[in-house]
């Protein structure tokens, strides 16, 4: 009813996939392009994760319109079902037919005939499951073993797994450790930022009709701010601010517009401002520097006697008992403060690029600010033990005790404690405390050497081949050979590295097994822990 009032010819914020509003932030083409990649590189599994809303599904939905016309696929909307009755959807989307109560191993033989023929006859199959998180454990251990059908060079049929970020969690359970180390390539997908939200907002609008902009600055921010960068609270708020703005006969959109929508909409009400607020501010951040520089004088004492499990370590313990429960309210409430101000993955990544005395450019990804700078990204989910192992500083994301995402920088470890930056503060915490909250994905920076830019195999000259041998046994933790060739037991210490990083298993050194490998080769940069093994 308000299109005419605000030179609309459609409603640019229904909640409808309409793919003619299709917007690819950042974040977006980046997952596209892990998604790609992961599917060229012939493996069985790709995994796509990211909170509800953030645009999996469009991410899919993209994918599917830039695949090759040889491609037969299957899409799953549904995985609330058992082993028979998956294969049994599988073989619908393909147009496979069978009979009544088929047996699992019906099914299986049918697909499996399926695919042969497809490849035989040049086709890809590739089969997409949206909303992975509810799949059992089982139905999963039935996939797997699906893709055992393969030739020496391909898996007959890939997989792509959409899912919240509990997805991560299922396929860590030690019975799904063999699919995880199928995933060929895995992505967490991030919400927008602030500028990402104007840039959709204007997006949708322009593609409605409207080329003025139609939100101001202060709309935005509480944009952002009430929706935290999900695509689709952005559009539930921006169709109630319309409305309002519509109701009063007012453009701009603005601000209070906003408030009022996201308290129709989340039933959040935006909280007054207090005039002592800055100045509760400003107190915590001295009495966190005081403390912070009383701490480094006594860092020494305090590794001493450490302090008990699961507390974050900012000051050494006062002798007076009551003393010490003080220090221990004001660490809590300095560390909780700073949680709530590393919602922003960019603030990490900010202090990632600090340690490499580099800075990343403004208004791109962090991954595009480090290929700009001759760097490298790698996103990779594992435990604390497989980070440490890389022993490079670290983007890790986290969650707080109420299940909400924030991100820190690892700065560095030792034996018993993890140096974890927060926005501009810097906490030693225990390593309990950080498996508690770490939620398992990881990214960090790195410098690809020249030897890693393109797939070493058989025939590469000497010099990659060597390469390849000495960067196989800096992983492994032992003497390089001297290489004449590249010979069966350099293939097989390729092939091992490969299955234990869930890597395409193949003769050949890919361009993700070399990225893989180059983290552990390469010796420049910041290092988690002097002396560790690169």
């Amino acid at each position: 009813m308000y299109k005419a009032f605000y030179g609309l010819s459609d409603n640019p914020f229904s909640i409808a996939p309409n793919p003619s509003y299709l917007f690819l932030s950042d974040r977006h083409r980046e997952a596209l392009a892990h998604l790609k990649y992961g599917l060229g590189e012939t493996g069985g599994f790709v995994l796509l994760t990211g909170e509800v809303g953030t645009g999996k599904t469009t991410v899919s939905r993209c994918l599917l319109r830039q695949l090759p016309e040889n491609t037969d696929t299957a899409f799953i909307l549904n995985p609330s079902l058992t082993e028979a009755e998956l294969l049994a959807t599988l073989c619908d989307e393909l147009g496979i037919h069978y009979g009544e109560t088929p047996t699992l191993k019906q099914l299986t033989d049918l697909i499996s005939r399926f695919l042969l023929n497809n490849h035989q006859a040049g086709r890809n199959t590739v089969m997409i499951i949206d909303e992975a998180q509810h799949l059992r454990p089982e139905v999963l251990e039935q996939l797997r073993l699906l893709t055992n059908l393969e030739t020496d060079t391909k898996k007959l049929l890939q997989v792509i797994l959409i899912g919240q970020p509990e997805l991560q969690q299922l396929l860590k359970r030690q019975e799904l450790r063999q699919l995880a180390q199928r995933i060929t390539a895995r992505y967490h997908l991030l919400p927008l930022t602030e500028q990402e939200v104007a840039l959709y907002v204007q997006h949708r609008l322009q593609v409605a009709g409207r080329m003025e902009p139609l939100f101001n600055k202060g709309a935005i921010r509480a944009l952002h701010r009430f929706s935290g960068g999900i695509p689709r609270i952005i559009n539930l708020l921006c169709e109630r601010a319309l409305m309002a703005g519509y109701g009063q006969s007012k453009t701009p959109i603005d601000r209070k517009m906003v408030n009022a929508a996201a308290a129709e909409v989340l039933g959040e009400l935006p909280q007054k401002r207090r005039w002592w607020l800055p100045l509760s501010a400003a107190l915590v951040v001295v009495v966190a520097f005081g403390g912070g520089y009383y701490w480094l004088n006594y860092h020494q004492a305090m590794n001493q006697a450490q302090a008990s499990e699961n507390t974050v370590a900012l000051t050494p313990a006062k002798p007076a008992a009551v003393q010490a429960n003080k220090q221990a309210d004001l660490t809590e409430r300095v560390l909780n403060g700073a949680i709530d101000k590393s919602r922003d993955i960019d603030t990490a990544f900010a202090a990632l690029f600090g340690l490499w005395n580099k800075a990343p450019y403004a208004g791109v990804s962090a991954c595009q600010s480090a290929s700009q700078l001759g760097m490298a990204c790698f996103q990779q989910q594992g435990n604390l033990s497989s980070l440490q192992q890389l022993n490079y500083p670290a983007v890790v994301y986290l969650t707080d005790d109420a299940g909400k995402a924030f991100y820190g920088t690892l700065v560095a470890s030792n034996a018993q404690q993890l140096l974890l930056q927060l926005g501009e503060q810097q906490f030693w915490v225990s390593m309990d405390w950080f498996n508690q909250h770490f939620s398992g994905m990881y990214e960090l920076l790195w410098q690809p050497p020249e030897q890693a830019q393109q797939a070493i195999t058989p025939v590469s000259s000497l010099e990659k081949v060597q390469w390849l041998e000495n960067a196989l046994a800096t992983a492994a933790q032992r003497q390089p050979r001297v290489m004449s060739y590249f010979d069966t037991e350099l293939e097989q210490e390729l092939k091992a590295f490969q299955r234990q990083h869930g890597l395409a298993v193949d003769s050949n050194a890919s361009l993700a097994t070399l990225a893989q490998l180059s983290i552990y080769q390469h010796n420049l940069g910041p290092v988690l822990q002097s002396g560790g093994v690169r």
